[in-house]
């Protein structure tokens, strides 16, 4: 079967069927077009005495008849477009999904998915921790373009000031202005403050966390790290739920997120499946600490992880099940992912990158190479495995040139159109790209070469190692990062070295957001 929509072939609406039915044109151009001839009879075959009133009667019944059709034409509502749904967890490693060989943690309903839909081998996050990440997928745009990244502030903290600049566009806002509803579940970590909000940033409607759930620890919460992370107490933590620009919770039960976060993203999918909608729905979870519910505690062999784990696909079968029940699957492009790689300094409640090196807050593999499974029944072909690589930031221009938006001209875009991936049609050219940790250029990528300027770990090294020439990684061949090539391709190190360099020099960085906070209460 082809693909059921692209970008200039929205899947058939039921205005679409209307105006089928009516030789092309929807109901009230339909009734324009009865109107002439019948005009015309009443004209002609009246009883006018004069030939050239007969002509001035006609020559104001066509006037009116086409700037009728104008106008209609100018008002009636676009086809509509697929709806779309994001689904972004927290810290879940390369390694982390049953389809993705984790040998103990049980993920059927994500396997499932990937049975159905397409599964990507080479999918990246465009940043190695959370703020930089959400914010590279909501604009298309690498954080250091806007200032959504810093070398020391890595994420935004829970009295930052700043947040996404409100001149950024975002893919809801381009959504929302072609006719879309838009809603924001979840874990959010882009500005606290009202002015930073969802809201703000073209969602209608918000429910979740504002930042991640350890940001706020009790005031009486164990000052020990490992005491107050793994011992699993609600009580430690009072990082609140927030509806709209609301707090509603300021001390919600953990136990308990994922089922909520469900429960608003399945009645969103219901309340819109008129129109076309554009889910986010981002997971607080796998970030510690962990919690499950009591369906899900103690269930799984790979521990409180796998439990947390084991909910999260329950969750994506929720959605997926809600989307088919409402006869809406084939027009949905779902897309599940995650912000960055596992954070390993937590050890068993951490995850796993799988074969890849490093995890959460390097630039390794391990660190920005996350899972991506992409579903749509009867447009990306079920049971397939994408091996061409691809990124967050693709998701904003994919789904905004399906969604009949135009992509901004006005600033750099770094995320391109993967439509023809997503329905195995072809493949696409792929601009270099650029492993960032804060504001550093640290790696930089072409084709399946990988050349490390600078290395680091994600936690526990201050400074990072510099490298002159660089480190070379063919990712094909070695997608672990073990074997330093740079003396066999010397050629090969030079030019993507010369290819970070006009990347620097292309471009000013956005002044930071986050560093300011809050003035003192």
């Amino acid at each position: 079967m082809g693909p059921a929509f692209g970008p200039h072939n929205n899947r058939e609406s039921t205005s679409d069927r209307l105006e089928a039915s009516c030789g092309g044109f929807a109901p009230r151009q339909h009734w324009l077009i009865w109107m002439l001839p019948a005009g015309l009879e009443r004209l002609w075959g009246g009883k006018s005495h004069r030939s050239h009133t007969r002509i001035e009667d006609f020559m104001r019944l066509m006037s009116w008849w086409l700037a009728s059709l104008l106008f209609f034409a100018s008002s009636a509502p676009a086809p509509a477009g697929p709806n779309f749904v994001i689904i972004y967890a927290d810290d879940l490693g390369y390694g982390d999904l049953g389809c993705y060989g984790h040998p103990t943690i049980r993920t059927p309903h994500l396997d499932r998915m990937a049975a159905e839909g397409m599964r990507f081998t080479e999918f990246y996050s465009a940043a190695e921790v959370c703020t930089p990440s959400r914010a590279a997928l909501l604009t298309g745009r690498y954080p250091i373009r806007n200032g959504m990244c810093h070398d020391q502030h890595r994420v935004l903290r829970r009295n930052s000031a700043g947040g996404l600049p409100q001149d950024e566009r975002t893919l809801p806002e381009l959504l929302k202005e072609q006719g879309y509803a838009t809603g924001c579940v979840g874990k959010w970590h882009l500005g606290h403050l009202p002015q930073h909000l969802p809201p703000r940033h073209g969602f209608d409607s918000y429910f979740g966390m504002p930042f991640s759930n350890d940001m706020r620890p009790a005031p009486d919460a164990p000052k020990d790290r490992d005491q107050r992370f793994f011992g699993e107490k609600n009580e430690y933590w009072q990082t609140p739920l927030i509806r709209g620009t609301e707090i509603v919770d300021p001390r919600p039960d953990q136990h308990v997120i994922t089922k909520l976060y469900t429960e608003d993203a399945t009645r969103f999918i219901r309340d819109h499946k008129a129109g076309s909608f554009f889910l986010y729905m981002a997971h607080s979870f796998p970030h510690v600490p962990l919690f499950a519910s009591k369906d899900f505690e103690g269930r799984s062999a790979a521990g409180r992880y796998g439990d947390v784990v084991e909910e999260l696909d329950w969750s994506v079968g929720e959605v997926l099940d809600t989307l088919r029940k409402e006869g809406l699957a084939d027009n949905t492009i779902v897309v599940f992912s995650s912000d960055n790689g596992p954070w390993l300094i937590f050890n068993q409640h951490g995850g796993s990158a799988g074969l890849l090196k490093e995890g959460k807050g390097s630039t390794y593999e391990g660190g920005m190479r996350v899972p991506g499974i992409a579903w749509c029944p009867g447009t990306i072909p079920a049971g397939s495995v994408q091996h061409e690589m691809a990124c967050t930031m693709d998701l904003f221009t994919t789904f905004a040139k399906l969604g009949g938006a135009s992509v901004p001209a006005d600033r750099p875009i770094d995320g391109i159109d993967i439509y023809p991936l997503l329905t195995h049609q072809g493949s696409v050219e792929r601009p270099p790209y650029f492993y960032y940790r804060g504001t550093q250029l640290f790696a930089v990528r072409q084709g399946p070469w990988k050349a490390h300027f600078l290395t680091q770990p994600g936690y526990g090294q201050p400074k990072p190692d510099a490298h002159d020439p660089p480190e070379l990684y063919h990712l094909g061949i070695d997608p672990s990062e073990r074997f330093n090539v740079a003396a066999q391709h010397a050629e090969v190190a030079k030019d993507l070295a010369k290819v970070a360099a006009e990347h620097r020099a292309s471009f000013v960085p956005g002044p930071t957001q986050l560093i300011e906070v809050e003035p003192a209460k």
